[in-house]
């Protein structure tokens, strides 16, 4: 089969033919139809995440956002069949620690992420594997193709949690950091669940699409003081705070844009600048009963509300989709990348 791999950090990904793999007795392989070419794809091609574990021996073939149809299970599989339309969470579980059968599998003790983990490709690829199929595959409902599979794979099923995760409420002012990805979503499903999103970002072409999306207003982070603006447009501070790039600024700009009792949510993951540490306002935390939580992608038994909401058009994630692409435009997609040139996702679908 023809992939994209990962073969040196900031290098070009070469597309080569490599084996087809073989399920094992309780695996699936899957029939790539789309795979979203992700921020965190990048932070693996710049070697980023060391400190969390996330460093893959090379080469490895990267891509953890996918929607795809089952080619062939291996004998114990139960729950599909040749032929199924299927999505995976990007951070597979094992089934039988205490998170996984907690319902909470993004928690796993033995968690492998594709593409992140040694020896474990993921999907800019015709094919890949499934470990764990019956566990881990989640069936699409008949109206959500490939290409929504894949916008919903990593990015948007993070953004969503992220927003469940703050308690958004109708009527709560919500600031998300970074119109990226991540953020899009999260401005998305926040103003569907009745929230008045604050989207903030140094693009304005990122903000008008962020507007388009549901946001009532927007920041430009280089024309103006983050919190100042928020406090002035919230008369008081947000309820939520999202972050979705991770960055120094864009934590803080988040924690100190909160109102008393507000509630930051942490989703975006930090670059190599950051090293994974990044100084609080503690004093205001405490202060404030400000709340600081964390959020990494979204349960299993959770795609079947985000999944229902889709379904039936109440959530958008395809429009967020900015263009579609082939595995040999990965390399200039990441150099897009790591000049904040992409808008939306890019989805790979010519393989």
């Amino acid at each position: 089969m023809r992939a994209a791999r990962l073969v040196e950090h900031k290098k070009p990904l070469p597309v080569m033919e490599v084996p087809d793999p073989k399920p094992g007795p309780g695996d699936a392989v899957l029939r790539v139809e789309a795979c979203g070419i992700c921020r965190s794809d990048w932070h693996a091609w710049q070697g980023d995440w060391s400190w969390i574990g996330l460093s893959p021996e090379l080469p490895i073939t990267p891509g953890h956002e996918f929607g795809g149809v089952v080619e062939e299970v291996g004998k114990d599989v139960k729950n599909y069949k040749r032929g199924d339309r299927v999505t995976v969470p990007f951070h597979a579980g094992c089934g039988h620690c205490q998170y996984c059968l907690s319902g909470v599998p993004n928690l796993c003790e033995n968690i492998q992420i594709y593409g992140l983990v040694s020896g474990f490709d993921g999907g800019y690829a015709q094919y890949v594997l499934v470990k764990n199929a019956d566990f881990n595959l989640i069936p699409l409902p008949e109206n959500v193709d490939g290409v929504t599979a894949a916008a919903i794979g990593c990015r948007y099923m993070t953004g969503y949690h992220g927003v469940v995760r703050g308690n958004v409420k109708p009527g709560d002012w919500v600031a998300i950091q970074g119109a990226g990805g991540v953020g899009l979503s999260a401005v998305q499903v926040a103003a569907a669940l009745g929230g008045q999103v604050i989207a903030v970002d140094i693009d304005d072409a990122k903000l008008e699409k962020a507007r388009q999306e549901g946001a009532v207003a927007t920041i430009n982070a280089k024309r103006e003081n983050v919190p100042e603006a928020i406090k002035e447009i919230t008369k008081g501070g947000a309820h939520v705070g999202i972050d979705a790039l991770g960055v120094r600024d864009t934590v803080l700009n988040s924690v100190l844009s909160l109102r008393k009792g507000g509630r930051h949510v942490q989703v975006g993951l930090t670059t190599s600048e950051e090293g994974g540490m990044v100084s609080l306002p503690v004093d205001a935390i405490t202060a404030m009963e400000l709340e600081f939580v964390g959020s990494l992608g979204n349960p299993h038994p959770a795609y079947r509300g985000l999944l229902s909401l889709v379904a039936s058009g109440r959530l958008k994630p395809k429009t967020l989709v900015n263009k579609e692409v082939g595995l040999e435009d990965v390399s200039e997609t990441f150099e897009d990348m790591s000049n904040f040139r992409t808008k939306g996702f890019h989805v790979i679908t010519r393989f």
